[in-house]
């Protein structure tokens, strides 16, 4: 798999990564350890060295089996993880005296003694602006002891990308991007033009730009957050989408082709389920979309969402 830059960081990380809330994780009803390791390793094997985790991720079970799976490789590869504390009533507590304390418990799970990128998990707006918000002082710190390579902020609009970028040092910010949803994508130059390296998530529209989804479905997971109109737009929206792809490319690789089509872009970090899911994903690195289906699919945004969005939740 190719390597892209992240920024100017002079970290290179695999084109593709891997997502991993969905390892073992209860909350999409899923319990089997052993898959979940077979999931990272099978991800090793066609060349990924970015992972992407959180502590809140199955209540740390996903950075403990990323801890287990990837000790061997180490020094081979990107582990990226995020800071909100969680606190007693339920609530994500962004303290800043939190943030020591809450990466030492990342990296006992994570078994290594510092992380490459450490993340604020989709932090309230005011706490994006570095010029009145403490926690990037202590992101420096943890930066200067070594704990940490390059910090950044996991966020989901432009202007929460640009304040950023124009207010702190951060090196990477994690993105929420796809053909669905694109709002962010007039200010990847701007991060481009800083050094700042652009993680995707979400790039699959939580499965729909897979196409697994059609028609009246019905969800017990985290998507069950989506009203029965949201489902009907989205399954319609996708039946357009599915026109516009060359034949012989599935959904998912077009899906994840148009993000690495945006020349700005780092990584791309779908989730997996299965063995299978992480081993298609992977392989959508392997081709390009033709320029004509790159901009088809622009355009389907500008002419169906861009005015009118369907919104993650």
């Amino acid at each position: 798999m190719q390597q892209r830059p992240l920024g100017t960081t002079g970290i290179n990380v695999s084109e593709i990564g891997l997502g991993a809330w969905q390892l073992a994780n209860p909350e999409w009803d899923l319990h089997d350890t052993d898959e979940a390791l077979r999931i990272v390793q099978a991800a090793l094997d066609a060349g990924c060295t970015f992972f992407d985790t959180a502590p809140g991720y199955g209540g740390g079970r996903s950075e403990e089996l990323l801890g287990q799976a990837l000790a061997p490789v180490r020094d081979q590869v990107t582990i990226c993880t995020k800071f909100s504390h969680d606190a007693p009533d339920g609530t994500h507590d962004f303290d800043p005296a939190a943030i020591r304390p809450t990466l030492e418990a990342s990296l006992r799970r994570l078994k290594t003694d510092y992380v490459d990128i450490l993340l604020l998990h989709n932090p309230p707006v005011e706490l994006m602006d570095g010029q009145n918000a403490p926690h990037y002082e202590e992101l420096e710190r943890l930066k200067a002891e070594g704990k940490l390579r390059v910090y950044g902020v996991s966020l989901d609009a432009r202007q929460e990308l640009e304040t950023v970028i124009e207010t702190t040092n951060s090196g990477a910010v994690e993105i929420y991007f796809n053909a669905f949803y694109q709002e962010p994508l007039p200010a990847f130059r701007l991060a481009q033009e800083h050094g700042v390296g652009l993680i995707v998530k979400v790039p699959l529209d939580s499965g729909w730009l897979s196409g697994r989804y059609r028609g009246d479905m019905r969800f017990t997971d985290p998507r069950s957050r989506w009203s029965p109109e949201t489902i009907a737009r989205r399954s319609a929206l996708i039946e357009e989408f599915a026109m516009l792809i060359p034949a012989g490319t599935s959904l998912t690789h077009a899906a994840l082709q148009y993000v690495l089509a945006q020349q700005e872009v780092s990584t791309v970090i779908p989730g997996a389920k299965s063995v299978a899911q992480v081993r298609d994903n992977m392989a959508a690195a392997q081709q390009r979309l033709p320029d004509e289906v790159v901009q088809a699919i622009a355009a389907f945004y500008e002419r169906h969402l861009k005015d009118n969005p369907l919104g993650w939740f």
